[in-house]
């Protein structure tokens, strides 16, 4: 199994590199439904707060590559060929994801403060940001999570900064590739 790792900062466009390999057939697991699903585990309430709790024990508890480790099982779980993991946060569950999948492929999706920040108040979800201060003030929670090193440790960088159609064509040929190889 060939697994691919999504790496970015929010509003960069890992959720529509994952759109772009499901509409490919190919198997996206989302980190943060790994931690929904240990909430729901825990018998608590779906909230922001008790995802972040559940989240922070996780960490707390088994380190920092804890969400990693919960991961592996449902990546394993997939009969797919090729297998996506979208929310990367760190470095740690970089290396967790090296050691389990031999043929792992870390991606970096880069695009501009200023090209997220748009694209952030063009999409309006509920968890979204209002303001470019807490879009920076979230960059750096994200980068204290280890995001930034686990950006660095990307083999492979995708920049966002055009439409989606360039950005759809650039993540196609990515897979292509990563489909052609043994």
């Amino acid at each position: 199994m060939k697994v691919i790792g999504i790496v970015g900062m929010p509003a960069s466009g890992k959720g529509e590199f994952s759109k772009i390999a499901e509409a490919r057939g190919i198997p996206v697991v989302v980190m943060g439904d790994v931690i929904r699903a240990a909430v729901l585990e825990a018998g608590l309430e779906m909230t922001d707060a008790n995802m972040g709790k559940v989240s922070s024990d996780l960490r707390a508890e088994h380190g920092m590559g804890a969400i990693a480790l919960k991961t592996v099982p449902f990546v394993e779980g997939q009969a797919a060929p090729i297998v996506v993991i979208d929310g990367i946060r760190g470095s740690a569950e970089v290396e967790i994801f090296r050691e389990h999948f031999p043929t792992f492929l870390l991606v970096a999706v880069k695009a501009s403060f200023e090209t997220r920040f748009g694209r952030l108040k063009e999409r309006g979800r509920a968890d979204d940001v209002e303001s470019a201060e807490e879009l920076r003030r979230r960059d750096e929670r994200e980068r204290g999570w280890g995001l930034g090193t686990a950006m660095a440790m990307a083999d492979v960088e995708v920049t966002n900064e055009g439409g989606m159609g360039e950005y759809t064509a650039k993540v196609a040929r990515l897979i292509g590739a990563m489909e052609g190889c043994p």
